[in-house]
């Protein structure tokens, strides 16, 4: 079964269409991420699966509750984490939770905010206010009262966005946690690192859904070409070829140039002319997915411009 499943959504505020016939499936237990640039919709499809938000156009189900008529069915199953902490900070962490679980009326109440504190780990900083968490621990908290209700899914929203590396892997780590306990997990980002770690990631740009699949599947779907170029005075050579025919990407990576197109052909032949630089070598490269998020922005149109 599928917790998520919705097809050509559309969203308009105004004469701006900000959602423009979106699909989406998401299996039960599995982990989506959900990519795209700043301003490509996915705040508000989230929040349209989440029944904040009533689609002007498109149907379909979350968590088995129609997506228009059941609205405030998909808002009790599910748990949502805003981009924005959007918690009292002059309220201590135990203080938060305990009006979250006063507005899903779960009783007793101290009782599911002990449990929650010991889970999440937050319970040696249970009396410290919130303003003053840094954003590893603000993060642990809003997660905290996402879960609290046990909803069967989980939409997050840029959830590690300024947050260090260790505190962001120790969310992924609990993330999957709750994926192996049967929580449905739908998480937007902007980090590749992140999406690798997803079952699958879905790629919206401005309001359309250009691609879904696994990370390999999304890559390789792609149809692009990468080469590495190493050698010296690299600046000399991605000048050269900025603009020339095959060439779609330059960019240097480390002590190296990454050359990414989508003509095969004639990016060979573009590139043929550099390997008879003195000390220059051109080899074949492996496509990232941050390759295919740049080529995806490239092509878009931006639907507010």
């Amino acid at each position: 079964m599928n917790a998520i499943d919705v097809h050509n959504l559309v969203k308009r505020f105004g004469t701006k269409t900000v959602v423009d016939h979106a699909s989406m499936t998401v299996a039960e237990g599995e982990i989506v991420g959900f990519l795209g640039p700043n301003g490509s919709g996915k705040t508000t499809t989230i929040r349209i699966m989440c029944g904040l938000l009533t689609p002007d156009e498109g149907y379909g189900t979350v968590l088995g509750y129609d997506l228009k008529a059941e609205p405030l069915r998909i808002k009790r199953e599910v748990g949502y984490m805003t981009q924005k902490f959007s918690f009292y900070e002059d309220l201590t962490i135990a203080e938060n939770l305990e009006f979250v679980a006063r507005l899903y009326q779960l009783k007793p109440v101290a009782e599911h905010v002990d449990r929650t504190l010991e889970d999440l780990g937050l319970a040696t900083r249970r009396d410290q206010l919130a303003g003053t968490l840094s954003g590893g621990w603000k993060q642990r908290l809003a997660l905290a009262a996402c879960i609290m209700h046990k909803p069967r899914l989980l939409l997050l929203d840029e959830p590690t966005a300024g947050v260090d590396p260790k505190a962001r892997r120790e969310f992924w780590d609990e993330i999957h946690r709750l994926a192996r306990d049967g929580l449905t997990v739908l998480v937007s980002t902007h980090y590749m690192d992140e999406a690798e770690r997803c079952h699958r990631i879905s790629y919206i740009s401005y309001g359309r859904m250009l691609a879904t699949g696994t990370v390999d599947e999304v890559i390789r779907n792609s149809g692009l070409s990468t080469f590495v170029i190493e050698g010296p005075h690299l600046d000399e050579v991605q000048a050269a070829l900025q603009g020339k025919p095959g060439v779609e990407q330059v960019a240097p990576f480390g002590s190296t140039l990454h050359v990414v197109g989508s003509d095969r052909k004639a990016l060979k032949a573009t590139l043929k002319p550099i390997v008879k630089r003195a000390g220059t070598t051109v080899l074949p490269g492996e496509t990232s997915l941050e390759d295919v998020f740049i080529q995806f922005m490239g092509a878009s149109r931006d639907n507010m411009a």
